[in-house]
């Protein structure tokens, strides 16, 4: 039984005054007028879309729209300051006495500058509006331009490839792993991910399905990269980052957009969104659906005479290690002679549709009700078991938010079915399943000492349920429903207006964990409004998921093996004892059975993985036109859980061969040696067995020796899941102790108002200051000693951009679950190209690797290669 009761008597009363606040006094109906007009640039006239168009101390707020359109409705009457502006612009205001009843028009031109660190503002850090440069924490922007160009791809986590400090490696068309500061694995979850507030990811593993996402890259508003332990405000599994993606209001993408594209591996992708706001601008709606189908990277491993694997490698390293031969291929292939995959396999496939309205209050508030849904059909995904392919699973979710000034309460639904099975494609087993996550949270906010601080307290109560059918959980584990509790604050003060002194707390309980404490401290100093320098202190923690804990499944087909060779032994043992009279044991207590069973178990016993990091950060201006941004860690991790390994769980024996005295090499070399001395041919009947026994043992022994297990003394085999006969045993452990450490560097210039360059490099090391994994074993981080990368950007006066970036990947090393080897270095080119016809239409491309770089991300992924795509969108 896990303790719950410390955090359900502090997230209750926290929640209470959230729930307390949901009754803002609406204004009084009052006397307003219009403001409407257009925004375009100094530069040429063009329209500039994306503008901020605000009534200086009111909530009336809009945003242009592709033809640089906005209206203010509701503004209220006599003399208001109507302010434009937008990153990258210089803001301007204008002044107007709005008359009763009537519709004005302000149209405005903006002159574009050059970014400072001063300008931007980022919301995911503190869970509240601040300046980036005041952020305690290492934090990146996806730009806008990023988004744009790579959202053909249908693909976010490419727009995430160029933060510094993060790795994002592919296996497959949509199978990404997002990861910051090193231990990555098969299915990262050490990034957590919000979309408006709510995790999308799958229950019973905590990862994510990044093709299940319901909209399009370029209609997300902001995605914000925060780097380092986020647990003090977040929570479970933000243990390296928080991934925070905002969508926009209705009101800011108001009309109808339409985007289409395609390209190579027979891409073809569809979207189209509308929104509109009310006469009255007090209700809005956004309607968004899509479609997207391409072939995959992946093929079948299912070849038992010439391994797939072999080829498919061949193409990217010298180095192959030994990958196990699937039995399953693909779906729509089927096997021909020798296992080999015959036909194509069925394309991959994502379907989505949403809609949201959103009601507009006087006072600034904002209610949200949202939903959607989003099917994924033959994606493949590499887990700790090998590779699974989902043939159809369907991702609804819902949203109920209402957002004010100081306050915000939210209400979330993310659900998961497996419409048809998922299968292993090692095991040929269905892996069922189906599960729902439902998230209730309230956060209040307020200023305090004449504005010099600010505090934010607030609680959260989850449940989430989970059903496998028993697929992938014992029946005394599976159908399962959990709850978990947290309560979090934090405050902050300004001594000086150059000093921000930051502290923040978050206690989590649950059903399957332990009460886990989280604390955060900062200080951060800014001599001017675009540098700071700052320290912080972390704890964050991660709970092991559903599979950690319970997992209960094949990973291989059952072999003879074993038995055949106590047979083969024992058998051989009688012939010597018949013919020499000796008395060589006859009768092995291996006891092997008919088949020996290879499993992959959950453990638990696993204890929450934590991580305490120490941080030291510079970010700021360099003149006028380039910023710059140095972030160093030094971090320790305490009971990190490991991918599936041999030996990990203290539930399970390992069995040596050797074990119970019986010493078979030594026999078999001791009777070698005597026939020998009998003056025996090496052919002779007696002595021409002995090599290949030697060989089957000594075969044994590196293939599966540390692997055959037993239930511990005292544990009931059932409970272990063996039956009481020995078995093939992976599982999850709590590894020790590591120590990490890296810098981070990035930077860019604003060559002129249209060219803009950037860059950033990372260096990442570790130490493993105790570890519980079995010799033989190795506890790898998953990520490159260095990486870096480097971007150049064009945006034209006549509607004309350009992009490159280049990525630059270290070799190193991979060990995640059933998959270990070595991942060649990598050098990838990204080229993107736009250009806006008119104020309607673009045509845009975008080429991945464009080189055509053959290259394999993680051991036992799909070898990826060049990628050409174009399209157009219309705006109407």
């Amino acid at each position: 039984m896990r303790k719950t009761f410390f955090v359900r008597n502090i997230a209750a009363p926290l929640l209470a005054v959230a729930v307390l606040a949901l009754h803002p006094s609406l204004s009084q109906a009052q006397v307003t007028g219009s403001v409407s007009g257009q925004v375009v640039s100094g530069a040429d006239d063009s329209p500039l879309s994306g503008i901020t168009v605000t009534v200086e101390g009111s909530a009336v707020v809009a945003v242009t729209n592709n033809n640089g359109d906005y209206v203010l409705p509701r503004v209220p009457t006599g003399r208001q300051l109507i302010r434009f502006r937008r990153l990258g612009y210089a803001p301007i205001e204008q002044s107007l006495n709005v008359v009763s009843g009537t519709d004005h028009t302000v149209n405005a031109t903006l002159t574009a500058q050059a970014v400072t660190m001063g300008d931007i503002v980022v919301q995911g850090v503190s869970r509240t509006p601040e300046r980036i440069v005041e952020a305690p924490a290492a934090v990146s922007i996806i730009e806008p331009r990023v988004m744009q160009a790579t959202s053909i791809a249908s693909q976010m986590p490419v727009a995430l490839a160029t933060v510094p400090g993060v790795d994002v490696v592919q296996s497959g068309m949509n199978d990404f792993n997002v990861n910051a500061r090193g231990f990555n694995s098969s299915l990262n979850r050490r990034i957590l991910v919000l979309q408006d507030g709510r995790d999308p990811a799958i229950a019973f593993l905590g990862s994510q399905e990044w093709n299940a996402l319901a909209l399009p890259l370029e209609d997300f508003e902001r995605i914000e990269m925060v780097r380092g332990p986020g647990s003090a405000l977040y929570g479970a599994n933000a243990y390296s980052g928080v991934i925070n993606i905002s969508t926009p209001l209705a009101r800011n993408v108001i009309g109808t957009k339409v985007s289409i594209g395609g390209g190579e591996l027979s891409t073809i992708r569809g979207d189209i969104r509308h929104a509109g706001v009310s006469r009255d601008g007090r209700i809005g709606y956004r309607f968004n659906a899509g479609f997207s189908q391409s072939e995959s990277w992946s093929i079948s491993r299912t070849n038992q005479v010439l391994p797939d694997i072999l080829a498919e490698y061949a193409q990217a390293t010298d180095s192959v290690a030994t990958i196990s031969v699937e039995l399953v291929p693909l779906n729509g292939q089927t096997l021909g002679a020798g296992g080999a995959a015959l036909g194509t396999p069925d394309d991959i496939r994502s379907t989505y549709g949403s809609a949201r309205l959103d009601y507009y209050a006087d006072n600034g508030s904002i209610g949200t009700i949202e939903g959607g849904l989003a099917q994924v059909r033959n994606e493949v995904f590499v887990t700790g078991i090998g590779r699974v392919q989902v043939p159809k699973a369907t991702r609804p979710w819902a949203r109920l938010n209402w957002s004010a000034p100081n306050f915000n309460l939210m209400g979330t639904y993310t659900g998961r079915k497996s419409n048809e099975p998922q299968i292993s494609l090692s095991s040929g087993l269905p892996l069922d399943e189906s599960s729902t996550i439902l998230h209730l949270e309230g956060q209040y906010n307020r200023n305090f000492a004449e504005d010099r601080g600010r505090v934010v307290v607030g609680a959260s109560i989850r449940n989430s349920r989970v059903d496998t059918k028993a697929t992938l959980m014992q029946p005394a584990d599976d159908d399962r429903s959990d709850n978990y509790y947290s309560g979090f604050a934090q405050i902050e003060y300004r001594p000086t207006p150059q000093i921000r002194i930051v502290g923040a707390a978050r206690v989590d309980d649950g059903d399957l964990f332990d009460t886990q404490f989280s604390p955060k401290g900062a200080i951060v100093f800014s001599p001017d409004d675009n540098n700071s320098v700052r320290f912080t202190v972390n704890r964050a923690f991660q709970t092991p998921n559903y599979s950690e804990f319970f997992l209960r499944v094949p990973v291989a087909a059952p072999t003879a093996g074993p038995a055949t060779l106590e047979g083969s032994l024992e058998g051989y043992f009688a012939a010597v004892n018949g013919a020499l009279g000796t008395s060589l044991p006859s009768n092995l207590p291996w006891n092997f059975g008919a088949l020996t069973n290879a499993w992959a178990f959950g453990n638990p016993v696993l204890d929450v993985e934590t991580i305490t990091s120490f941080e030291l950060g510079y970010k700021g201006n360099v003149g006028d036109r380039a910023f710059v941004a140095v972030d160093l860690y030094l971090s320790e991790l305490d009971n990190f859980v490991t991918d599936l390994l041999p030996g990990v769980n203290s539930q399970y024996t390992p069995f040596s061969l050797t074990q119970d005295g019986v010493d078979i090499p030594a026999i078999l070399t001791a009777l070698d040696a005597q026939l020998a001395g009998l003056g025996l041919p090496a052919n002779h009947p007696l002595r021409a067995p002995i090599p290949a026994l030697q060989a089957g043992y000594a075969g044994l022994v590196a293939a599966a020796g540390p692997l055959l297990a037993t239930c511990n003394t005292g544990t009931a085999t059932s409970a272990c899941g063996l039956d009481g006969a020995r078995a093939l045993v992976v599982s999850y452990g709590n590894a020790g102790e590591v120590t990490e450490r890296g810098i981070e560097l990035s930077g860019g210039v604003s060559v002129t108002d249209e060219v803009q360059i950037s860059g950033s490099y990372s260096f990442f090391d570790f130490d493993v200051d105790a570890t519980t994994v079995a010799a033989g074993d190795q506890l790898l981080p998953n990520t490159p000693k260095h990486k870096g990368t480097f971007s150049i950007a064009y945006s034209g006066r006549q509607g004309l951009d350009l992009g490159l970036t280049a990525r630059i990947v270290d070799s190193f090393s991979w060990a995640a679950g059933v998959f270990s080897g070595f991942i060649p270095s990598s050098q990838t080119v990204n080229l993107s190209a736009g250009y806006r016809v008119n104020q309607n239409l673009r045509v845009h491309a975008f080429v991945t690797n464009v080189f055509d770089q053959l290259r394999y991300h993680l051991y036992g992924g799909s070898v990826i290669g060049r990628r050409v795509m174009g399209g157009l969108t219309a705006t109407f």
